[in-house]
C-alpha cells in the first residue's frame, strides 16, 4: 500500500508534516548547539532529541537531516585554508533536490524508522518491533549516494519494543562512517 493511502504515523493530525515544514521556532539553543558541534568537527553520530509533544522536536531533526545531506562531506585534509566556517543556520532552500527528496520520501540518504501500517487491522502498529530496526542493515549495506551522509530519523524512540531498542543500540554503538541517527523522544527514560 503507498503511503499516501493511510495516514504517516509521525504526522500530528492535520498539520504539515515535519518533513514539509520551513520553519522552526522556539528552538534557536537546540539549533546552534548543533551547528557549534558541525563546525567544530564534533558532530557525535547519535542524537537524542527530548522533550514533550508539540515542541518541534520532528521538525528540527528534519531540518538537521536536510542541512546534513545537503552540505557537502569536507575532507579536512584536502582544506587549504582550514576549517569551513560555521554556518549560520540549518536552513537548506525549499528548491534545492534534497528539500525535494524529503519531502517525497525518495532521498537514498534518508532512513524513516516508525510504527508502520498494518493492512490486517487498517491501522498503525503499536509499537515499532525488531523486524522494522533489522531493515537498516540493508540501508546501511548500501554505499552513500555520491560519497555523502546518511541520516536515519526515529520517529519516535519511545514507540520501540525493547528487541527493537536492543538492536537500534547495536547498531549504535558502530554505525558506518557518515551516519548520523536522529532519535526523537517524548519519553526519553522509556
Amino acid at each position: 500500500m503507498a503511503h499516501e493511502e493511510f495516514p504517516e504515523a509521525d504526522r500530528a493530525g492535520d498539520a504539515p508534516h515535519p518533513r514539509e515544514t520551513a520553519h522552526l521556532f522556539g528552538q534557536e539553543l537546540a539549533e546552534a548547539n548543533f551547528l557549534e558541534a558541525y563546525a567544530t568537527g564534533r558532530l557525535h553520530h547519535g542524537w537524542l532529541i527530548t522533550g514533550p509533544k508539540g515542541i518541534g522536536k520532528a521538525t528540527l531533526a528534519w531540518r538537521i537531516a536536510r542541512f546534513l545531506i545537503a552540505e557537502p562531506v569536507e575532507d579536512a585534509s584536502a582544506s587549504l585554508f582550514g576549517a569551513p566556517s560555521m554556518p549560520s543556520s540549518l536552513d537548506v532552500s525549499a528548491e534545492h533536490s534534497v528539500s525535494r527528496r524529503l519531502r517525497a520520501l525518495s532521498d537514498p540518504g534518508l532512513f524513516l524508522l516508525r510504527r508502520p501500517w498494518d493492512e490486517k487491522s487498517g491501522r498503525h502498529k503499536t509499537q515499532i518491533s525488531v523486524e522494522e530496526v533489522r531493515r537498516l542493515h540493508g540501508f546501511f549495506a548500501l554505499s552513500s549516494a555520491d560519497g555523502g551522509r546518511r541520516v536515519v530519523i526515529v520517529d519516535a524512540a519511545d514507540e520501540m519494543n525493547i528487541q527493537a531498542a536492543n538492536a537500534l543500540l547495536k547498531m549504535l554503538e558502530e554505525p558506518p562512517a557518515r551516519t548520523t541517527l536522529l532519535l526523537i523522544a517524548h519519553q526519553p527514560a522509556r
